[in-house]
């Protein structure tokens, strides 16, 4: 089977770097593959920007509180609200209460702070894919798309019926519940689980 790579070359950090770091980001390019892809292709966002960042645009939505408290504990709101662009696929409170209550309060102890960033940086895709670009992707790709996340990861994105579901590195499923959400350097997709590395 031919496989070839969609890939956003952007002046961009690997979030990971910023997070233990601390300092400047490197350039990064993140990349999309595809299965029976026929080309090569740089996908340029074509709507207007929203004006807000995306962790201004998740302050102001009651349903990701719980990230941003996460996206502050892990020292990741600067790196968020920098140029981008992002996509970031957010897991609503009710994704991070399935989580097991003693884990979330251990991620989001100081201790684990390189963890937490490991773990939201596998949420956050460099460049600004909407839900249509990720749906073509998917179609294109007889069914399925592999998605390369910041932390270096990557996510499994199939449709089911009309909505975009992603796989883990675990196996376990993730569905976007409201997509598009246009921030000023970037897209948030809200999901409803948290997705592991």
């Amino acid at each position: 089977m031919k496989k070839s790579t969609l890939t956003w070359a952007i002046g961009l950090s690997a979030l990971a770097l910023s997070a233990c770091s601390g300092s400047e980001p490197a350039p990064a390019e993140t990349e999309v593959v595809q299965d029976d892809a026929m080309a090569s292709d740089t996908i340029v966002a074509t709507e207007p920007a929203g004006d807000k960042t995306i962790v201004a645009l998740a302050q102001g939505n009651t349903q990701v509180s719980t990230l941003v408290t996460a996206i502050t504990a892990a020292g990741l709101g600067e790196t968020l609200s920098g140029a981008g662009p992002f996509t970031v696929f957010a897991p609503s409170n009710d994704a991070f209460a399935k989580l097991d209550k003693a884990t979330l309060d251990g991620l989001l102890k100081p201790e684990s702070k390189a963890k937490l960033a490991s773990l939201l940086t596998y949420h956050v895709v460099a460049g600004n894919v909407k839900s249509g670009d990720l749906a073509k992707l998917i179609t294109d790709g007889n069914g399925t798309a592999t998605v390369k996340t910041v932390n270096g990861g990557t996510l499994k994105a199939s449709m089911y019926g009309s909505k975009i579901v992603l796989t883990d590195a675990k196996g376990d499923k993730s569905t976007v519940t409201a997509a598009d959400m246009v921030a000023s350097n970037g897209t948030i997709h809200l999901v409803d689980t948290v997705v592991m590395p």
